[in-house]
């Protein structure tokens, strides 16, 4: 028995950039088709959210003169190209995939409706929610926590650069401190940064586990599903 039957992993739209300044790169890309077809292979129904930074950052979209809520729907496009992209890596490694789109465009992408969402991974279906959560003011974090709920997702797995949840920036401080686990309250009271606060107090009410984990070491996604204790993990 694997621990997880049904699991939404988040992406960063940066994690397809490589060591590019901006963009995609084919080989994330087939990187990250090839770690989800392995967990895929097992029987895990995986749904995915992946955000939109590598092509546009809404937040950030007031120093051009672009209005936030304008900002937002751009980088809700955004998610929805970096959709497209690693639908047809996936479907290039024989996995079965459909792009779900929160704003309706039915050319590319099927609008979302939770019962046909849940149908398509109950089939074995690989399902990349894009366009967020369709409204403005909300992250792909928030989104992730949102779609995680209603499908009923088992755990939240946020792949990252880092290899879990630390005190401070790992990065910039080389004596920070990785928790293995974490509790919610905690990890609210010490501000650390896992997701925005809307994600993480929806995942809270609903007892909603996330691990965060280094997504660029190969295998690491294998391993969780197997039962390894990799990265960091929030619960109640």
């Amino acid at each position: 028995m694997k621990p997880f039957k049904r699991v939404l992993l988040k992406l960063s739209g940066e994690s397809l950039m490589g060591e590019q300044r901006f963009g995609i790169t084919a080989e994330m890309l087939n990187y990250y088709a090839e770690e989800i077809k392995s967990i895929s292979e097992l029987g895990v129904e995986v749904a995915i959210v992946i955000g939109g930074g590598n092509i546009y950052r809404g937040l950030s979209a007031e120093s051009s003169g672009i209005e936030r809520v304008t900002g937002d729907y751009m980088g809700m496009l955004a998610t929805c190209i970096n959709g497209m992209a690693l639908q047809n890596a996936l479907e290039q490694h024989g996995v079965y995939t459909r792009l779900i789109s929160a704003i309706e465009m039915r050319q590319i992408a099927e609008p979302y409706i939770r019962r046909r969402a849940i149908r398509h991974l109950e089939k074995g279906r690989v399902i990349i929610f894009s366009a967020g959560t369709g409204s403005p003011y909300f992250t792909t974090d928030s989104a992730a926590a949102l779609r995680a709920n209603e499908i009923s997702a088992n755990i939240i797995l946020k792949g990252t650069r880092v290899n879990g949840i630390y005190d401070s920036d790992p990065e910039k401080n080389p004596e920070a401190v990785k928790f293995d686990k974490i509790s919610f309250d905690k990890a609210i009271q010490m501000g650390l940064n896992v997701m925005d606060m809307t994600a993480f107090t929806l995942c809270k009410e609903n007892n909603l586990p996330i691990i965060v984990f280094d997504i660029n070491e190969k295998g690491n996604l294998l391993k969780i599903i197997e039962g390894e204790k990799i990265g960091s993990i929030v619960t109640k």
